[in-house]
């Protein structure tokens, strides 16, 4: 079968797409914050306890994030004036609310990433996937203060129902799909939602478990991957999404080269340091409206 969620847009046919005060790279930092089961296996270092229950391991390397990583995390973030845009576990707000309390201080968005890291998102049949959704929206902004208006699904996982759902309960953007530099409209069935650009890549669950890059490669690869945004900027403004777990990038070993980065690309002029609801919004209240007009 064939996607129908959007259509086929090359980046060089486009129309002028611009940022805020004629920035070339909007950034946007993804602090996933996730609380695990202990009886049940996820993301993990060391391969050979997985099939274990309980795996003490990888269960107690994956607390790590909550217990010390965020914390390192947000005061990197806070030095170059950085605000997160929180990929939030809704059971995160039941048992780690002092870091829901931290974030508010720090002004971080909070968008909706399912309830916990060890259920995904797919397999599910309209309606269970209705009722998490409605409970992951309910339960951060009854933690937080703020109702989300974004999504990212735990492991980017969706079922074919997943962007009509998250529309119709009014979420506006989504960060599934990682197939674009710049925001786009998808096609739901009720409201609207936007795709904002996520990365894959430069995220450190790929790059350091999958790949085995070490924090010095990884900070090349934000390095680098700025710079030639930066340059292709001047002519489409482009969005970089860096997106981290406080249980891998936190170490000390790995913090002290996305400092360096975080350094690197808040020296530029021309930076838009954004958040996953400012791009969205940016976008609809500029480009939706346009597009929807030239469709009527």
């Amino acid at each position: 079968m064939n996607n129908t969620r959007f259509d086929y847009s090359p980046i060089i046919d486009r129309k002028p797409f611009k940022l805020p005060n004629n920035a070339r790279v909007a950034l946007w930092v993804i602090p996933n914050i996730e609380h695990f089961h202990i009886d049940r296996p996820s993301t993990s270092i060391v391969p050979v306890t997985v099939g274990l229950v309980p795996d003490i391991l990888n269960y107690s390397w994956r607390d790590y994030g909550v217990r010390v990583g965020i914390w390192r995390l947000m005061e990197i973030m806070e030095k170059y004036g950085v605000r997160g845009t929180v990929a939030l576990n809704s059971e995160v707000c039941e048992h780690y609310p002092r870091i829901i309390e931290e974030g508010n201080k720090l002004g971080w968005e909070w968008m909706g990433h399912g309830q916990t890291n060890s259920r995904f998102m797919a397999n599910m049949t309209e309606e269970e996937e209705r009722i998490v959704i409605k409970d992951v929206i309910s339960t951060i902004e009854r933690s937080t203060g703020v109702r989300p208006k974004g999504w990212l699904s735990p492991a980017l996982t969706e079922t074919f129902n997943t962007p009509d759902l998250l529309a119709e309960e009014g979420i506006e953007y989504v960060a599934n799909w990682v197939n674009d530099e710049q925001p786009y409209p998808l096609k739901v069935r009720k409201n609207s939602l936007i795709s904002v650009p996520y990365s894959i890549e430069i995220n450190d669950i790929p790059a350091f478990l999958d790949l085995g890059r070490t924090g010095e490669e990884f900070y090349q690869m934000m390095v680098d991957t700025f710079d030639v945004l930066y340059e292709e900027g001047g002519n489409s403004p482009r969005v970089m999404a860096i997106s981290l777990h406080p249980f891998l990038i936190s170490h000390p070993h790995r913090s002290k080269y996305l400092e360096k980065a975080l350094n690197h690309i808040t020296s530029h002029k021309d930076v838009w340091i954004t958040t996953g609801a400012e791009i969205s919004d940016h976008y609809k209240r500029n480009y939706l409206t346009m597009e929807s007009l030239i469709k009527s």
